[in-house]
């Protein structure tokens, strides 16, 4: 069974991997392909046709539900439910609508906005407003996250905001009898009532709802760190220990009770089914709390049945029921994660001699979930907790036996006596807060992470392999062999250019403007994205895994143009992991934490034979900030490279006044975005480029790039290609010659 249902997961993985659905006559050739393997009894070729049809049909039904372009930024009257919970900030509140009603076919679910709402948001609200939407589409960068690929999982059809907000009318409302996500809305504005810090409550919430929206930027860096992130995701480990609570409960109880037809056995596994079915409902049934639930049902079954099964094979009726239920939660990171941890933990305890005692098995369990699940983190977050072993010996029983039995007990509480609910959150506050000065001096020791490059598939794969090895019961002769096939996984090869070449790299960060350039012993960003909270934070989200990605952990300079948010934004979020060994900025002022120097027209430098140069701001200032933005000239013997910042026609004309003969540049980063205020003829005329990249995010609000600039870019003529569309741009000036690649294009997948 277990190679049969893999087969069928391979199979739905494999779609993952096309840029584009397949059409009606692949899939008919598939179903034959299926038939014949059955008939000449192939069968695991044929489950894994049969997984890769299944997820292909999935997927196009979806993918027909996304918003028709031609509805994309008009405004529509819908009805529709607020499902799941709301994430709100001083800015807006964001929900998941579920649509009821509307005069033009939109998707079935979709992610909203509503700026400064005067009303109160709350799930199970029926709504009727007027919304303006988009397709879902967001940044696409290397080793970034991917916000398209994530809607999808999601099955969100296309995301918006509200408008004309004083129409919208409140139709009706369920409650917490009607909806769990209500439910689970009340229960949070419950925990709201009680003093304690923040940083608890944030935590307690996470464990108690699965809300982790309130755990801060700095809460999951310590996690992450230390190793400990799994704790906060309500998954096998707590729906198992809340089973486990409440079988020993009725069982205790139903042995005092009168003889019943009914024996204790049964009346306590049926109790801890339903009560392990609520806490999965409390969270939302993620994948996780999904896989365990199944497991856990499978696990309760047999005891009722007084059958025994392989827990091996539990698990892969678990992976089975989860592909069929939603096949696209192959996109979800959480899904390997989980299921790995689980298979491994089978593989390493499972039919072995000999007992080990509880603190043996304990360190050896941490032991092997630090070590097992080092590839996949490395894959998806470049990064490993070496310190996850200890934090967890400490932090799992810890959460487990202390602070999650008492943070639902004293959610119960404070439904009948508030009172004695806070005492017991109090208690919890406490133990928290001894708890983090643990992980937290764990993740300050030099060695507490490990960061490097993503490795490719082929490794990991050998790597998990090797890990097998290296796990398998004891008598198993040259076991320590499987390091062999690990070690490629700490040495990822990093091209790097040449003497004398600029390999350049324009980050996709939406409105505004991230560049990286390498040469071949020296690194350099200019400018940073925006931030706009701690969970948009493009220095953060975008800059820095892309450098990580790159092995890149410590700048030679950064340069941040002007003060503008989509510009500055993300520069504390990369100071604060990466050194610049110098910062040049128009307004040092805005980074008055850190030792900037001012950028001035004539400062030059070399690297490796490559010439760097700034030709604005002069002496003489403009009035305007964005007139002052630092402008930088790369000069190679392959090509120039000018980057502008946001300047506007009055310091164009003061570079062409200037610097005629030296503006001439192959390629240029369009300034302000390709703004109708910038790009002059005149300019444009003087610098010649014939590659134009347009740093904006598309669409936007701004409308950018205008129609009038890209006219004047037709006209020159220069290509021109847009961030928004393409994706992080690459562009690679060689000795061999010029390379040029959209990331999207490249790399993009079939939801992108």
């Amino acid at each position: 069974m277990p190679f049969s249902v893999l087969s069928f997961f391979f199979g739905g993985l494999f779609l993952q991997q096309w840029a584009s659905l397949p059409n009606g006559f692949i899939l008919l050739l598939a179903v034959l392909l299926s038939v014949f393997c059955w008939y000449f009894s192939y069968r695991r070729l044929s489950y894994f046709i049969i997984g890769f049809l299944w997820a292909s049909l999935i997927a196009i039904n979806y993918s027909n539900q996304i918003l028709l372009p031609e509805l994309q930024g008009k405004e529509l009257l819908v009805q529709g439910e607020v499902i799941g919970l709301t994430n709100t900030n001083k800015r807006r509140v964001r929900f998941d609508f579920k649509v009821t009603e509307s005069d033009v076919s939109l998707p079935s679910k979709l992610r909203l906005s509503w700026y400064y709402p005067k009303q109160n948001i709350k799930p199970g609200q029926q709504w009727q407003f007027w919304l303006k939407l988009k397709r879902p589409h967001g940044t696409l960068n290397p080793a970034a996250f991917d916000y398209e690929r994530w809607l999808y999982a999601k099955q969100i059809g296309a995301t918006g905001y509200i408008r004309r907000p004083e129409t919208a009318k409140l139709l009706s409302k369920k409650t917490h009898y009607q909806s769990i996500s209500v439910l689970r809305y009340e229960l949070l504005k419950l925990l709201d009532t009680v003093a304690i810090s923040k940083e608890s409550m944030a935590l307690i919430k996470a464990l108690t709802i699965g809300d982790k929206s309130h755990i801060s930027a700095t809460q999951w860096q310590v996690m992450a760190k230390s190793g400990t992130n799994h704790l906060m995701a309500i998954s096998g480990l707590h729906i198992g220990l809340i089973a486990a609570m409440s079988y020993a409960l009725i069982l205790m109880l139903w042995l005092r009770l009168p003889e019943s037809l009914y024996s204790a056995p049964q009346i306590a596994t049926i109790v801890s089914w339903f009560a392990a079915l609520f806490y999965a409902a409390l969270a939302g049934f993620s994948i996780p709390t999904q896989r365990a639930l199944i497991m856990l049902s499978l696990l309760l079954l047999t005891i009722l049945l007084k059958r025994q099964s392989k827990p091996i094979n539990i698990l892969a009726i678990a992976l089975l029921l989860v592909l069929c239920f939603d096949p696209l939660s192959v996109l979800s990171i959480g899904f390997y994660l989980s299921f790995l941890a689980v298979f491994y933990i089978l593989y390493a305890f499972s039919a072995r001699l000999g007992l080990e005692g509880a603190w043996q098995g304990a360190i050896k369990l941490h032991l092997l979930m630090g070590v097992a699940l080092l590839p996949l983190l490395f894959l998806f977050f470049q990064s490993g907790s070496m310190v996850s072993p200890v934090a967890n010996i400490v932090a799992v029983p810890v959460v487990s036996f202390i602070l999650l039995p008492l943070s639902l007990f004293g959610l119960v509480l404070l439904l009948f006596t508030p009172e004695s609910a806070n005492v017991i959150f109090r208690f919890v506050d406490l133990v928290f807060n001894y708890l983090w000065q643990f992980l937290s001096y764990l993740t300050e020791l030099p060695f507490a992470s490990l960061m490097l490059p993503q490795p490719n598939t082929v490794q990991v794969v050998f790597a998990m392999l090797g890990l097998l090895i290296m796990l398998a019961p004891r008598g198993i002769p040259a076991r320590y062999l499987g390091t062999i096939l690990v070690l490629p996984l700490f040495f990822t090869k990093i091209e790097r250019p040449a003497q004398g070449e600029v390999w350049f790299t324009l980050l996709d960060v939406g409105q505004g403007l991230s560049a990286v350039i390498e040469t071949q012993n020296h690194q350099l960003v200019f400018d940073t994205g925006a931030r706009f909270s701690e969970q948009m934070d493009m220095g953060k989200n975008i800059l820095l895994p892309f450098l990580y990605s790159r092995q890149i952990t410590s700048l030679d300079s950064l340069i941040i143009s002007h003060a503008d948010n989509d510009h500055i934004g993300g520069a504390k979020a990369l100071l604060s992991r990466i050194n610049a060994k110098e910062i040049l900025s128009s307004v040092p002022e805005a980074l008055a934490d850190y030792p900037v120097k001012p950028c001035v027209a004539g400062q030059k430098w070399t690297w490796d034979t490559v010439e760097f140069s700034m030709l604005s701001p002069s002496k003489e200032t403009f009035t305007d900030e964005n007139n002052n933005s630092c402008v930088l000239k790369v000069k190679t013997k392959q090509g120039t490279i000018l980057l502008t910042g946001d300047i506007e026609k009055a310091a164009e004309m003061a570079l062409v006044e200037r610097y005629l003969d030296e503006l001439q540049a192959k390629i240029l980063i369009a300034p302000h975005h390709g703004s109708k205020t910038s790009s002059t003829q005149v300019f444009l005329n003087a610098v010649r480029p014939e590659i134009i990249l347009i740093p904006a995010g598309a669409p936007n609000r701004f409308g950018f790039p205008h129609k009038d600039v890209m006219a004047r870019y037709e006209g020159i003529p220069a290509k021109s290609l847009i961030t928004g569309k393409e994706g992080a741009i690459s562009i690679k000036l060689k000795k061999s010659g010029m390379q040029i690649q959209g990331y999207r294009k490249a790399v993009g997948k079939y939801w992108n």
